[in-house]
């Protein structure tokens, strides 16, 4: 199964736009098609970032949103400090990348981040969405 770790921006831009690329990857993400990887940093990245009063997220989806990220997702602990990004606060998805020993790390801002990381790659939506769709073809027999 291909293990991701998603980018804060990626969850909001699910809840906002729930018919776009980002809530795609989120849907497969939550209904176990991808497996999500966590760390506490990014969960508590996530907490803040979606409950910003500029995004107009209720409380229950606020709430329903982190139940299932906790739930469907693989949790780690990184050990190791990465200082690579160009924000610093993104430094928390790539460390939790390579605790995970993630596949691919999802976000709309792959300029903030290095091409790849250990063994994974920086993505867009669309971009694992096209990963998703050809692995799909290649594993149904011929016609």
């Amino acid at each position: 199964m291909i293990r991701v770790v998603l980018n804060a921006n990626i969850v909001v831009s699910a809840l906002l736009q729930p018919l776009g690329p980002p809530a795609r990857v989120f849907a497969f993400a939550l209904g176990g098609l991808i497996q999500p990887c966590l760390s506490g940093g990014i969960y508590a990245e996530y907490e803040e970032v979606i409950a910003r009063p500029r995004f107009g997220l209720d409380e229950d989806t606020i709430a329903a949103t982190l139940r299932a990220v906790r739930e469907k997702s693989l949790w780690v602990r990184p050990a190791v400090a990465i200082r690579v990004c160009s924000d610093p606060d993104d430094d928390i998805f790539l460390e939790c990348a390579s605790a995970a020993r993630v596949n691919y790390l999802v976000t709309g801002n792959p300029r903030h981040f290095p091409t790849a990381w250990n063994e994974t790659i920086v993505v867009t939506p669309r971009d694992l969405l096209n990963i998703i769709a050809n692995m799909t073809s290649e594993a149904q027999p011929p016609a």
